[in-house]
C-alpha cells in the first residue's frame, strides 16, 4: 500500500508528498507510462529481431524495472524503516525473483501493472481527499474591512475579533461573526448543508453580541465560506480565520481519517496473521521441485506468483477507502462524522433518544402565562425574573428575558448578582441582598431551597395540565409566582422521524427535564414512540444506559447540557454544531445545521457505507481465494498481478460511489 492510501494518512500528507518531487503529483503515473513504453519497445525488438543486438531487449526491460520499481522501492524502504512488511515489498521480491530466473519481460510487466494500478489508485483516492480539502478553500483570501476612509482590502488571516467587514452581494463571507448593518439572505449550504438560503438581519444589541457571541441568534449570525445573497452586509468578526466553524470542520474531518473503524481494526489483525502465512506458503512452494518432477526454476516462479496473488492489497484498502469517501460525503452536506468508528456504529443503531428543548423543538420558547402570588404585581415578578435570568445562557432564560423586557417596555431597574446554576433544576442569585430562585417545582423543598406554597403549586399544576413548561419564582421567603412557557415543535421533526422509521430505527424516545405532561404533549406532536419527562442530567444518563443494555442507541442533543447522555450512548449526535464549540468537541457526529432530517441522512449514509465495506471485503477476499489456487496450479505472474491490481481499483472505485450518495 502507498502512504497515501494507508488508514493513517491524512489529507494533508497527500500524494504530492509521497509521489511528488520534480515531476509533480502525477509522477508515479508518468513513471508507470514510461515503464510500459520501455516494456513494449523491448518486447517488439525481442520478437522482431530488430537491430540484431541480443542484449538490447534486456536493456529496455532493465530500464523498465527502474521506472516501474522507483516508487515501489521508495515505499518498501520506508515501510521497512517503520518495521512494516507490506505489498510493496512483496512485489519487489517477486520482480527480483523473475529477474533472477532471467524472466526480465515478465518482471517488468509485473512492475508496470503494479505501478500503474498504484498510481490510478492514488488518483482515485485523491478525489475523496480533494472533496475534503475543497472545504478549506471555501473562504475567500481577502476581506473588505470598514474604515473611516472607506473599505480596505486585507488578508482574511489578518482579521481580528471586533473588525467590521463589508460583504457585497454574491460574495463569500470571509469570517464568522454577526450582522451589524444590512439585510440579506445567505446560502449556508457549504457549512451547514441547508439547501434554502437563510435570511439575515442585524443584531438588536451589538454590545451584548460582542459579550456573548455564541448566544447570538442564527438570524444574525454568519459563517466563513457561506455565500451572501442580493443585499450588502456589514459583519463584525467574532472569530479569527483559524477558529471559524469551517476551519474547525476541516481540521476535525482530517483528524477523523486517522480513527480506524471496527472493521478496519479487524482487517488489520487479519493482515498481521495472513501476510506471514503467505510468506510461509511461498517458502514451502520453493521446494515443490523436491516433491514433484519439475526444475527449481518452475517451483521458484510458482512461489513468486503465489506471493503476488495472495498479497492483501485490495483488502487493506477496502475499509479506509469507503470510510474516507463516507466522511467526505457527510462533510459536504454539513455533517461532521469523527472517524470510522461512529460512521459504522451509526448504521447499526436501532433506537434513537432525542432531547426535547432545541432538538425536537425550536429551542425558542415564548412566555405564554404569568401567574402571580397574592400581593405580588406582574411587574415585580418580571423584574426579578429578567434580572436573574439575564445572567444565564439557557434557552428558557433567554425567552424569559426577551419576553419579560417586552412586557416591561425595556425598563428593568433590578440588578442581580452572585449567579449560580443548579444543573437541570434552575438558578439562584442575589437581589437586593436576598436570595432569588427560579426553576422547576422539583427544585424547591430540597437541598436547602425553601418549599413552595400551596398557591404556587396549584398554579404549576394548572399550567402543566395545559402542556406548559413552568418556572417558579421565589425571592427570600416569598413566592412571587409562576411563569409558563411553550416551545414550538420543529416543523420537520415528524418527517425526520418517519424517515428514520423507514431506515429501520424501531424505537424513538424523547427524554426531557420537563414535567411528564409537558413531555407527553410535545412527544405526541412530533410522533416519538415514548416520551420520558422529569429527568435530571444524571437520570438521562441512566435512561440511555438502560436502553443501551438491550439495543444500540444514538443520542441527539445540543451538545451542551446533553453531553453526559451523548457520551453514554453508542453514538452521540449534536445539532446546530456550527454555532457551538462544545457540540463540535463532545459529539461523535455533529450536524452543522439544526435540521433534524440530517439525522436520517447520517444514518442512511452510514448504512450505505457499511454495505460498501462488506462488498469490498467480499470481493478482495474472494479474489485472493481464487487467485492463490490458480497460481499454485500454474497461473503466471502477469495475469495474477493484472487481476490483483484490477481488484484494488475496483474496490476503490466502489468506495468512491459514496461521494455521490443521496439519501432516499
Amino acid at each position: 500500500m502507498s502512504q497515501a492510501t494507508e488508514a493513517g494518512a491524512s489529507p494533508n500528507q497527500g500524494d504530492a508528498h509521497s509521489h511528488g518531487g520534480l515531476f509533480g503529483v502525477n509522477a508515479e503515473l508518468l513513471f508507470a507510462i514510461v515503464c510500459g513504453l520501455l516494456l513494449v519497445t523491448g518486447f517488439i525488438i525481442e520478437k522482431s529481431g530488430a537491430f540484431g543486438i541480443a542484449w538490447l531487449p534486456t536493456a529496455f526491460y532493465m530500464l523498465a524495472y527502474v521506472f516501474g520499481g522507483w516508487f515501489t522501492l521508495r515505499e518498501a524502504i520506508e515501510n521497512i524503516r517503520k518495521k512494516r512488511f507490506e505489498i510493496d515489498t512483496l512485489m519487489l521480491v517477486a520482480a527480483a525473483g523473475a529477474a533472477t530466473l532471467g524472466a526480465w519481460a515478465e518482471g517488468a510487466l509485473l512492475l508496470f501493472l503494479f505501478s500503474l494500478g498504484h498510481s490510478l489508485e492514488n488518483y482515485a483516492m485523491g478525489r475523496a481527499k480533494r472533496a475534503i480539502e475543497a472545504l478549506a478553500k471555501l473562504a475567500p483570501e481577502t476581506a473588505l474591512v470598514v474604515k473611516q476612509g472607506g473599505p480596505v482590502e486585507v488578508p482574511v488571516s489578518a482579521l481580528e475579533p471586533g473588525d467590521v467587514v463589508l460583504v457585497r452581494a454574491n460574495d463569500r463571507l470571509p469570517a464568522d461573526g454577526f450582522v451589524v448593518k444590512g439585510s440579506s439572505n445567505v446560502n449556508q449550504a457549504p457549512v451547514t448543508g441547508e439547501s434554502i438560503p437563510v435570511d439575515k438581519h442585524p443584531v438588536p444589541d451589538a454590545e451584548e453580541a460582542r459579550r456573548r457571541p455564541d448566544a447570538v441568534d442564527m438570524a444574525s449570525r454568519v459563517f466563513a465560506g457561506t455565500i451572501n445573497g442580493s443585499g450588502a452586509l456589514e459583519v463584525e468578526v467574532s472569530r479569527r480565520s483559524t477558529e471559524s466553524a469551517l476551519a474547525r470542520v476541516v481540521k476535525m474531518v482530517s483528524e477523523a481519517e486517522t480513527r480506524k473503524s471496527p472493521t478496519q481494526r479487524l482487517t488489520d489483525k487479519f493482515e498481521r496473521i495472513f501476510v506471514p502465512c503467505v510468506l510461509a506458503l511461498s517458502g514451502i512452494l520453493l521446494f515443490s521441485w523436491v516433491v514433484i518432477d519439475e526444475p527449481f526454476r518452475d517451483s521458484f516462479y510458482r512461489s513468486m506468483a503465489v506471493l503476488v496473488a495472495a498479497s492483501p492489497c485490495a483488502l487493506a484498502i477496502a475499509t479506509p477507502s469507503a470510510v474516507l469517501a463516507g466522511i467526505a460525503r457527510a462533510a459536504r452536506s454539513g455533517v461532521l462524522i469523527k472517524g470510522g468508528a461512529p460512521l459504522e456504529e451509526l448504521g447499526m443503531v436501532t433506537a434513537i433518544a432525542f432531547d426535547k428543548t432545541g432538538t425536537l423543538t425550536e429551542g425558542k420558547p415564548r412566555v405564554t402565562d404569568i401567574v402571580v402570588a397574592e400581593g405580588v404585581t406582574e411587574k415585580e415578578l418580571l423584574e426579578i425574573s429578567v434580572a436573574v435570568e439575564a445572567l444565564s445562557d439557557h434557552p428558557l432564560a433567554a425567552a424569559i428575558v426577551a419576553d419579560g423586557r417586552t412586557r416591561l417596555s425595556g425598563q428593568v431597574a433590578v440588578v442581580a448578582s452572585g449567579f449560580e446554576n443548579l444543573a437541570g433544576r434552575g438558578v439562584r442569585a442575589e437581589v437586593d441582598g436576598q436570595p432569588a430562585w427560579i426553576g422547576k417545582a422539583e427544585m424547591f423543598g430540597a437541598d436547602g431551597v425553601p418549599a413552595l406554597g400551596s398557591s404556587a403549586k396549584e398554579g404549576i399544576a394548572t399550567l402543566r395540565n395545559r402542556g406548559r413548561t413552568t418556572m417558579a419564582v421565589r425571592l427570600g421567603d416569598r413566592d412571587l409566582g409562576v411563569i409558563g412557557l411553550m416551545d414550538t415543535p420543529r416543523s420537520e421533526a415528524r418527517d425526520a422521524l418517519d424517515r428514520l422509521r423507514g431506515l429501520g430505527v424501531s424505537r424513538m424516545i424523547m427524554i426531557s427535564g420537563d414535567h411528564q405532561l409537558v413531555a407527553q404533549s410535545v412527544g405526541s406532536d412530533v410522533g416519538v414512540d415514548e416520551a420520558w419527562g422529569n429527568l435530571m442530567p444524571d437520570d438521562k444518563v441512566s435512561a440511555i444506559r438502560e436502553i443501551k443494555a438491550s439495543q444500540r442507541i444514538a443520542m441527539v442533543g445540543d451538545g451542551v447540557n446533553d453531553a453526559p447522555a451523548m457520551a453514554s450512548a453508542n453514538v452521540g449526535i449534536a445539532m446546530g454544531a456550527a454555532s457551538s464549540d462544545v457540540a463540535l468537541e463532545t459529539a461523535d457526529v455533529a450536524l452543522m445545521s439544526e435540521d433534524l432530517r440530517q439525522v436520517a441522512f447520517s444514518v442512511a449514509l452510514s448504512r450505505r457505507t457499511k454495505k460498501v465495506i462488506r462488498q469490498n471485503l467480499y470481493v478482495s477476499l474472494g479474489v485472493v481465494a481464487l487467485l492463490v489456487p490458480a497460481t499454485v496450479l500454474g497461473l503466471g505472474i502477469g495475469p495474477a498481478v493484472a487481476v490483483h491490481e484490477g481488484t484494488t481499483l475496483l474496490v476503490v472505485i466502489n468506495a468512491l460511489r459514496l461521494l455521490g450518495f443521496r439519501a432516499p
